[in-house]
């Protein structure tokens, strides 16, 4: 069976401020690194902070390799178990296709603890591999959900967090007890940074008479991370952030701020 893959995106980073081809700008390492840990099938922890392009990677390794499962968001131990039946189902496996005979909609009536049966069946001893994408402070539930499928049903899992210092893991921490099964993603340094910002404004069209000045600016407020850089870069396109051919950099910081802090 081929893998299975739902739309992956990231609302800071938008899926495509950085690709060109099968690279990302300035990641070339860090795919590498994460196409090993795929192709060695061991769950790890895949952590960063939001915007610093987790799933843009997993955007480009994950259709490289089979038998891999995307549950793009995971409030619930129910709603991973949902996200994965219904892969499962599109996929055609048998566990899946002689239980929904309606398909969809027969998944969709079933209750969750007969939906969580059918993952089981289907998933232990198998060849999968699963994607717990866009933990944010995860409940011990769904630490609990995960730890089920690591060591009781012998699935790896790569469990996916915006957290810069394992602010956000939460529960899921102690189920990567060893630094080897860590992975993060970290900002650009500066000068990478700076010249990720210049690459972005050309691609943007964005041109002022304080241009330098305000990628110099964007660098430092966005401590290099992309999504971050992208945003700010974008936002400087509005007229409200122009005045006589000079970007507004101070209003235009404070408006991402707060940008961020409603996320």
């Amino acid at each position: 069976m081929m893998a299975s893959h739902k739309p992956l995106s990231d609302s800071s980073v938008n899926g495509e401020w950085a690709i060109t081809g099968p690279t990302v700008f300035g990641r070339d390492g860090e795919l590498e690194q994460l196409r090993k840990r795929f192709a060695a099938r061991r769950s790890f922890l895949f952590h960063g902070p939001a915007g610093v392009g987790k799933t843009l990677l997993l955007q480009l390794v994950l259709p490289e390799f089979a038998n891999v499962l995307y549950s793009p968001r995971n409030p619930t131990p129910q709603a991973l178990c949902r996200h994965l039946a219904g892969s499962l189902l599109e996929l055609k496996h048998p566990v899946l296709t002689k239980a929904c005979l309606s398909g969809m909609a027969s998944l969709q009536a079933k209750t969750a603890v007969s939906v969580k049966g059918l993952v089981r069946d289907a998933l232990r001893d198998s060849k999968f591999m699963v994607i717990v994408d866009h933990l944010v402070r995860p409940s011990q539930a769904l630490a609990a959900s995960i730890r089920e499928l690591m060591l009781n049903w012998s699935v790896p899992v790569v469990a996916v967090s915006r957290s810069a210092h394992m602010e956000d893991v939460g529960f899921v921490l102690p189920l990567f007890p060893d630094r080897a099964e860590r992975f993060a993603l970290r900002n650009f340094d500066p000068e990478i940074a700076r010249r990720f910002a210049a690459g972005c404004a050309e691609r943007e069209g964005l041109t002022a008479e304080n241009l330098d000045q305000f990628l110099d600016r964007v660098v430092e407020y966005s401590d290099g991370n992309p999504g971050g850089v992208l945003q700010m870069i974008r936002m400087a396109k509005v007229p409200k952030y122009a005045h006589e051919n000079q970007i507004k950099i101070t209003p235009l910081y404070i408006d991402y701020r707060i940008a961020m802090v409603s996320q």
